[in-house]
């Protein structure tokens, strides 16, 4: 919904908040829903009502659970039974300067407040601990923001008794024990009143007649801020950042002008803010989005125009480029599928708003860029790329997506496709869950949609349970060839009853499809069962509007169905004793060979 994407009205949105809940309910169908607790150290009822909407507008629908009001502390340590049965999937912990137990004095050591400053820290670790103890959820945890009075006058940022010094001192702390622990996020409120405005963002009236720790005003783009964090926990990130060329990563059209009188480099205003733009996207990658283009115009043209010697981007930093004179929904789409991505995870960057209009008909999102000074403003705050966690196969997602191209080109030149998996000299690790591989593997359970047989999603938490039980087998895959390593690609996760092995999960990334993971997966989770005692694995299939096409996953693998129900749900039982023989024959697993 447009109302809801940045840059929003954030008046708008606290005025027709009910009006703009009725139609996401009748135009957004969710994707999936969430049990979410807030704990809030102030009033929290319109921010509960409008984080709703930005969620329900990312495909989440959402089940709130509210606190009384600053009862957040009792109910982090000593959860009441009412939270205990409604058992958070997520809890988000809404705490502000308002909230500080402990303030520096200007009698007060040097000694004091730090030990003060650690007290305080202490609290909030507690709590997380015993979050996670009891729900084993994720949980995001405002930072404070900067006092808008200073006793001290400037000094206040200085000397240790300043509240601004201790604060900054503070949120570095809490920085440092969220980043210790898995499975805490940081909302960086923080950065957030700054950009809106210290002395409105803290406007004392909200305080005072209703118990609000902000303007209400701000509301909304406080909810932005913790949905887009949800959102990427959820694995509802974007994932391609699709780019026009002509007027958008530079001045001119090339076709016209020429590559040689482009604008942009280090002369003028307008060319500056062409590079810087050029330099943002580039850093991009550093995260792991992959960079593609979409641009009306020949390709021969493009290509001298990303060579511009003032430009910061240049062909090579691009998966893909579609120059051509398509539409540019249908070369969206080609590259999704190329890529083996959703339209929903891919981000269009044009200046053009006929266009933009006619791509976000066909499910790319396309925000609103009519000014180069406003270009990296708007991609940054949208968060289409929210990070949460950053892993090595996050930091070589490019690497590896520019190599599966390289692959299906590879793929052409061989008529039998069983010649051309062993012309990619495959090798696969597959091996229980080991604590390297945890976050990761609870990442890739986040997102994978299409090629996830049940879509559960496990934290940390639940993943290291397993992996810690003799109860579960448990198994990741890697995957590299001739071409590159694609990282951690598969997991299964099996719950042991008796001699019976009940599926939790399977799942797998596309980007490896078709190249006999399955089944590679499958010998192994075979033979680390045979040695457990198992007789019979029993799998599931829940189908969603995205894992369609692994319906028939489980008989392909010589599974026989037990059952179907009229959602669809189905069940399949493989007996050990008739698993003769391994099915993988295209990758040497485990150094084998």
């Amino acid at each position: 919904m447009k109302e809801l994407e940045y840059p929003f009205d954030s008046k708008f949105i606290m005025k027709k908040k009910k009006s703009l809940k009725r139609r996401l309910e009748e135009e957004c169908a969710p994707v999936m829903k969430k049990r979410i607790a807030v704990l809030g150290g102030s009033t929290t009822a319109d921010i509960v009502t409008v984080l709703g909407l930005f969620l329900r507008n990312y495909g989440i629908e959402a089940e709130f659970y509210e606190c009384e009001y600053n009862q957040y502390r009792q109910e982090a340590l000593f959860p009441s039974q009412e939270l205990l049965d409604f058992k958070p999937e997520l809890v988000y912990l809404h705490t502000s300067l308002r909230n500080l137990t402990f303030r520096p004095a200007p009698s007060m050591s040097a000694q004091e407040i730090s030990e003060g400053l650690e007290t305080e820290i202490a609290g909030y670790v507690q709590m997380w601990d015993s979050l996670k103890a009891n729900f084993g959820c994720p949980v995001i945890q405002n930072n404070f923001e900067l006092p808008s009075i200073r006793l001290l006058g400037n000094s206040s940022g200085s000397d240790p008794r300043g509240l601004v010094n201790y604060v900054g001192r503070l949120d570095l702390r809490l920085a440092e024990e969220i980043n210790a622990r898995s499975g805490v996020y940081l909302c960086d409120i923080n950065y957030l009143s700054a950009v809106c405005g210290l002395d409105e963002w803290s406007d004392p009236q909200y305080w005072y007649l209703y118990k609000y720790s902000l303007n209400t005003g701000f509301i909304p783009d406080l909810c932005f801020e913790v949905a887009k964090i949800i959102k990427a926990v959820c694995g509802r990130n974007k994932k391609v950042l699709a780019l026009d060329l002509d007027n958008t990563l530079w001045g001119g059209i090339v076709g016209d002008d020429g590559a040689e009188n482009l604008t942009i480099g280090q002369e003028t205003a307008e060319a500056m803010a062409y590079y810087q733009w050029q330099e943002y996207v580039k850093s991009l990658k550093d995260i792991g989005v992959l960079l593609t283009v979409c641009s009306k115009n020949e390709e021969e043209n493009a290509l001298a125009g990303l060579e511009h010697p003032e430009g910061a981007l240049k062909p090579a930093d691009f998966t893909l480029i579609k120059a051509n004179w398509e539409p540019k929904s249908e070369n969206l789409i080609n590259t999704a599928k190329e890529l083996d991505l959703l339209p929903e995870a891919m981000v269009l960057a044009d200046d053009n708003p006929a266009e933009r209009e006619i791509v976000r008909g066909s499910g790319f999102a396309a925000p609103d860029m009519d000014n180069v000074g406003d270009y990296i403003r708007v991609i940054d705050r949208s968060g289409y790329f929210e990070t949460v966690s950053l892993s090595a196969d996050d930091l070589k997602r490019n690497e590896m997506y520019a190599e599966n191209v390289k692959r299906k080109q590879a793929q052409a030149s061989f008529a039998d496709y069983n010649d051309y998996l062993l012309s990619l000299e495959m090798k696969g690790e597959i091996k229980p869950f080991v604590p390297m591989y945890v976050q990761r593997l609870a990442q890739l359970a986040g997102k994978s949609n299409q090629f996830n047989l049940t879509t559960r999603r496990f934290t940390v938490t639940e993943m290291e349970e397993r992996m810690n039980s003799s109860g579960y087998i448990t198994l990741y895959g890697k995957l590299e060839d001739k071409f590159g390593d694609n990282g951690v690609v598969s997991e299964v996760i099996g719950r042991i009853e008796g001699s019976v092995l009940h599926m939790e999960l399977w799942l797998m990334s596309c980007r490896v499809l078709k190249r006999g993971m399955e089944y590679a997966m499958l010998d192994e989770l075979v033979k680390n069962a045979a040695n457990a005692g198992i007789t019979e694995i029993v799998g599931y299939y829940y189908p969603t509007a995205k894992n369609k096409m692994v319906a028939q996953f489980y008989g392909e693998l010589g599974f026989d169905k037990q059952s179907e129900n009229e959602n669809g749900d189905t069940v399949w039982k493989l007996a050990l004793c008739d698993y003769k023989e391994n099915r993988n024959k295209a990758i040497k697993v485990n150094s084998e060979g």
